[in-house]
């Protein structure tokens, strides 16, 4: 347990409140089976992260670490106390080594978000401090500390590196498809470490409500009084089964651009872990240790992958998924199944015609991507993404 008399770096530290600790826990523990599929692979790969630390002077990293080292206010014992114990506690908890550095940041605009090639730092932003209430900080600096703990500041700014890199090359023919292939992927893995950190967050603070109060918070303000988590929560369900396959058509279009998944659809996925057989085997001391990572099978940890997606569309209330869900297992009368998701787009069409215009159906249903406006994702706690964020 995490408790009153424990040490860290020198400095005493006084939690609110008993929490269990996980010693030697290994990240996969908590991470998403996209997600750990994606970086088992990559821990595989000898040599990688030497070779881009190698390159690290062409990102911006010691930048950013003279950036905010000389305009920011660095976390200690002196200044943001409590955001210092709870910094050193999130550590405690899930046994991370070496505590990050962390800066508070004059920024209205509720972020954070974990950096760094070599040795990861956590930046907080004031509009997010000024949000939340103790607990939700708890849980939004154990979000970055698992950020920490997975290695996603190391693979995510070498990816983004990549992005930027190819974006550079765009011009060659057919470069700009390929090039929004991989940032379309890499978006992907993005939004489930996102959700990693989620649950690395509920870890931290064991507080399942003050981690959705704080989801909520980052998409409705500083309104507490006027908002509902359960209300909230419906908003999810709402979102994942209401309208037809014009709206699963739209959904997709819109959370592509984005790094982050939206903020209540974080909600209802982190209640859906925190009630599921993986949480509790946790709380209760059954989970991965650091010291067997090495022993990890990357084809088993894509087979996860795989067959967690599988299980997403199987029980998906989304018309879309259905749809797919329905073709997997051989479902009849498809063409009928997506005129009428669609609306009757083609009402004027002869029953006895279906077999002949069902694709066209589909074609007439298929909508051209369009621009985003806002391009912004909030991160865990708000906006959008640096190199390594929330």
């Amino acid at each position: 347990m995490s408790d009153g008399g424990h040490e860290r770096n020198g400095h005493e530290k006084v939690p609110s409140r008993q929490r269990r600790r996980f010693a030697g826990i290994s990240s996969r523990a908590y991470e998403h089976p996209a997600d750990r599929s994606a970086l088992v692979a990559l821990r595989k790969l000898s040599g990688f992260d030497t070779v881009f630390k190698a390159l690290s002077g062409l990102l911006p990293e010691r930048s950013l670490r003279l950036l905010f080292l000389s305009d920011s206010v660095r976390v200690s014992d002196a200044q943001f106390a409590h955001l210092n114990d709870m910094l050193r506690d999130a550590c405690y908890i899930l046994d991370l080594e070496k505590v990050p550095p962390m800066y508070v940041n004059q920024d209205p605009q509720p972020n954070a978000m974990c950096i760094g090639l070599d040795d990861p730092i956590i930046v907080v932003t004031t509009g997010l401090v000024e949000l939340l209430d103790e607990e939700e900080m708890r849980a939004v600096v154990g979000h970055e500390v698992g950020h920490a703990l997975s290695g996603h500041a190391v693979y995510r700014t070498i990816l983004l590196f990549l992005t930027n890199l190819a974006v550079r090359v765009a011009w060659i023919p057919l470069g700009n498809l390929a090039i929004m292939t991989i940032v379309t992927a890499l978006r992907e893995w993005f939004r489930k470490s996102e959700l990693s950190a989620d649950r690395a967050g509920l870890l931290a603070g064991q507080d399942l409500r003050a981690s959705m109060r704080g989801l909520m918070k980052i998409a409705g303000g500083n309104h507490l009084h006027e908002m509902n988590v359960d209300a909230f929560l419906e908003q999810a369900e709402e979102y994942e089964s209401a309208g037809d396959l014009r709206d699963s058509v739209l959904k997709i279009l819109n959370v592509l651009p984005r790094t982050h998944p939206f903020t209540a659809v974080r909600a209802a996925e982190l209640k859906k872990w925190a009630e599921s057989r993986d949480y509790q085997r946790i709380m209760d001391g059954h989970y991965p240790r650091r010291d067997e990572d090495k022993d990890t099978s990357v084809s088993d940890s894509f087979r996860q992958s795989a067959a967690s997606y599988a299980s997403d569309v199987k029980s998906s209330k989304d018309p879309l998924m259905k749809l797919v869900s329905d073709i997997a297992g051989g479902a009849g009368d498809l063409g009928g199944r997506v005129r009428r998701g669609f609306g009757g787009f083609a009402a004027g069409t002869p029953k006895d015609a279906t077999a002949d215009t069902s694709g066209g159906d589909a074609g007439a249903g298929r909508t051209e991507p369009e621009d985003r406006a806002d391009g912004k994702d909030k991160d865990t706690d708000g906006g959008g993404d640096g190199a390594g964020k929330n």
